[in-house]
């Protein structure tokens, strides 16, 4: 595992990448183990995910190494190694559902993060994160504080070193320029009735109008509210004897299987950016 990485590129379609790359890795040393690939006909544009093992090289050799070869081919590339868990920063609210199941799965092994703080605008869940042994912030936040709470936020973030935060039920609005700061790394959960069913009770007016499917989303946050890359979706269906209660449960659920997906397959580098797309190799 120590000389294990995840290399992931995009750049303009053109025929020998693979190739080209596979023969990058081989001069080197590399091993493949395991490869996705996409082409985009829509855009032009090429996607690869590649793990593999490496012992000759350093992984800043290797960074070095690569920025020499991507750059003729107009490469955007990350390098990974797969031995380090990604230290993550989770933002919640008052409901706790995603926030239980993500610590659940992180100290079960089923997650390959490293969670270093959970951030909140409530003291709810400071128990919950004094179990984990994880240090919890609580910084509350009101229109006239929103500036100053923010910067409080941000240097959570940075001090932690996080390279995700989520936000699993966090129900504040983030402002435009921490969504450009998180751009990338911060991944938000929602019940798919957006924009449906706005506001309050989402699952009471999902009742009150007799649905049959309810569902989540999970995405990148940008600064359009809820419209960001969309990485994994899911939904259940439900019927005329379903109460709101059972409405309220079932989409819980889904909305903690759906964020845990997609905070899995972030955290394994298997989810490249693709405009307002995302390409998610599975």
């Amino acid at each position: 595992m120590n000389h294990s990485y995840v290399l992931t590129l995009s750049c303009p379609d053109r025929p020998g990448i693979v190739h080209a790359v596979s023969g990058f890795l081989l001069e080197r040393g590399g091993n493949i183990e395991e490869a996705a690939q996409y082409n985009d006909h829509g855009t032009g544009l090429f996607f690869l995910r590649v793990q593999f093992t490496c012992s000759q090289l350093t992984p800043d050799d290797l960074r070095i190494h690569l920025r020499l070869f991507a750059e003729p081919m107009a490469m955007q590339w990350s390098l990974h190694p797969l031995a380090q868990p990604m230290p993550t920063v989770i933002f919640v609210s008052k409901d706790g559902h995603c926030l239980n199941d993500l610590m659940f799965r992180w100290k079960s092994g089923l997650l390959r993060l490293d969670i270093r703080a959970i951030v909140s605008n409530h003291r709810d869940f400071y128990q919950l994160a004094a179990g984990y042994n994880v240090p919890f912030h609580h910084i509350p936040i009101t229109a006239a504080t929103k500036a100053q709470a923010e910067a409080r936020q941000l240097e959570v973030i940075r001090s932690e070193g996080a390279e995700l935060v989520v936000l699993a039920r966090y129900m504040q609005i983030l402002s435009d320029g921490l969504c450009h700061e998180l751009a990338g790394k911060a991944i938000n959960i929602h019940h798919s009735f957006l924009p449906s069913f706005k506001g309050a009770k989402p699952y009471h007016q999902a009742h009150d109008r007799g649905v049959k499917l309810i569902g989540a989303t999970a995405h990148y946050v940008t600064t359009d509210l809820d419209e960001g890359p969309i990485i994994e979706q899911d939904v259940a269906r439900v019927d005329h004897t379903d109460a709101v209660e059972d409405l309220t449960a079932r989409g819980r659920d889904t909305e903690s299987q759906v964020l845990a997906r997609a905070v899995k397959w972030h955290s394994e580098h298997r989810v490249l950016l693709n405009g307002h797309k995302t390409v998610v190799f599975k």
